[in-house]
């Protein structure tokens, strides 16, 4: 953060932006040109990244899906346990 407030103190001079085609014309200092395109391709590159991983978090959630029925089949395929023996120990005697 600091890095960028000593970018922005350094670069108050104002810079024009045209958009070619377009007769559009933008006065701004030049550290928030900068910054603002800095932000814009972050902006897109997170853009880009989420989509590419839809398939990854597509087959995740199959998967799981998938997973939960494998589970529930083999609970209810499995015969349920028995009761743990309630046995005692036999006291021990005495040595007399």
């Amino acid at each position: 953060m600091a890095l960028a407030v000593i970018f922005a103190v350094s670069n108050r001079n104002g810079v024009s932006v045209t958009f070619w085609p377009l007769p559009v014309r933008l006065d701004a200092p030049l550290y928030l040109v900068v910054l603002l395109a800095l932000l814009a391709g972050f902006l897109i590159g997170e853009l880009v990244g989420w989509i590419n991983g839809s398939r990854a978090r597509r087959l995740a959630r199959e998967r799981a899906r998938r997973i939960a029925e494998l589970e529930a089949q083999i609970a209810a395929a499995s015969p349920p346990h028995p009761a743990p023996l309630a046995t005692a120990l036999p006291a021990r005697a005495a040595r007399d």
